[in-house]
């Protein structure tokens, strides 16, 4: 196919309140070790100057201070502005059996690809919306709004993925702290859930919304035979948005430039690098539509909302 809000870490010596001990992950637990650090946290949080400073008693009391630099006080909020989102409308859905690609069906009334633009237009922490789509459709999204910059880029196709986005990435504001890739074809993502992985994204460097897997998972061989069953608690289902920091992308590319590596979406050419990528929990609802029963699923969602 081509086409909230974070933790404010204390200054050094104030103590954690429990809400902050619960976000940082970290369960007081009785100890006599001293001047123990949760370096776990730190790497989570990509910092080396930032210590979780865990101090106990010779009792059964214990308490957490977190000690930071004050210019990481803002680590994990996304500022205003600072978001680049990538709009990818410029799949052919055939699976669908329509005259025309899915994501600009209607859907009550209003074509699938605008309720994830209006979604991201709403945002404060947009700055930019580039909209990848076939040139007979920009009008679609032309003059959708004067608050955000809206950038149409003609679809260019390539059976590799990764040479797509190069073009992509040259549009992109340089200034942009975060580049935001999502799938038309998801009309339902909620504000909230973007905001979760925006976060997520900005602490770690890059991360994709997902939701556990429900069903019973079995790998086959080629002749159709069952070689195992997986463990559900382990698998997890990819969404989009996956957001990715603009650095972390160019390294990507440049890696899979170089050694001629298969990418099937975005956050795996950050995989490449063996850099983590965090999965947040996202909701059910944000459903792909690809046949028409996804979209009759769609429309009740949308009516019980």
């Amino acid at each position: 196919m081509i086409v909230s809000l974070g933790i404010s870490i204390p200054s050094s010596s104030s103590s954690c309140s429990s809400s902050l001990v619960d976000n940082c992950g970290l369960i007081p637990t009785t100890t006599t070790t001293t001047n123990y650090y949760n370096y776990n946290y730190s790497l989570r949080l990509g910092l080396s100057s930032t210590k979780f400073q865990r101090l106990t008693s010779s009792s059964s009391s214990s308490s957490i201070v977190c000690v930071a630099d004050g210019n990481q006080q803002n680590l994990g909020i996304v500022k205003d502005k600072s978001v680049s989102v990538i709009l990818l409308a410029g799949g052919k859905g055939k699976r669908m059996g329509a005259s025309m690609p899915k994501q600009y069906l209607p859907l009550l009334s209003q074509p699938i690809a605008l309720y994830s633009f209006y979604t991201f237009a709403r945002m404060s922490q947009v700055k930019e919306i580039v909209v990848v789509c076939h040139p007979s459709y920009n009008d679609i999204f032309q003059g959708r709004s004067d608050s955000f910059f809206i950038s149409l880029l003609t679809l260019v196709r390539s059976p590799l993925l990764h040479h797509m986005y190069v073009h992509f990435l040259s549009e992109i504001d340089t200034d942009s702290e975060l580049v935001c890739i999502h799938d038309s074809a998801r009309p339902l993502v909620s504000t909230e859930d973007v905001k979760k992985v925006l976060k997520d994204g900005q602490l770690n460097g890059a991360a994709v919304l997902g939701v556990p897997v429900k069903a019973t998972i079995k790998e086959a061989n080629s002749d159709s035979f069952v070689v195992r069953t997986l463990d559900r608690k382990t698998l997890w289902e990819m969404q989009t948005p996956q957001i990715i920091k603009p650095a972390l992308l160019v390294k990507g590319f440049e890696l899979v430039n170089r050694e001629g590596l298969e990418v099937t979406d975005d956050v795996s050419i950050v995989e490449h690098l063996k850099h983590p990528v965090y999965i947040t929990e996202g909701s059910y609802t944000n459903i792909k539509v690809t046949t028409p029963d996804d979209m009759l699923l769609a429309e009740r969602i949308l009516n019980m909302e």
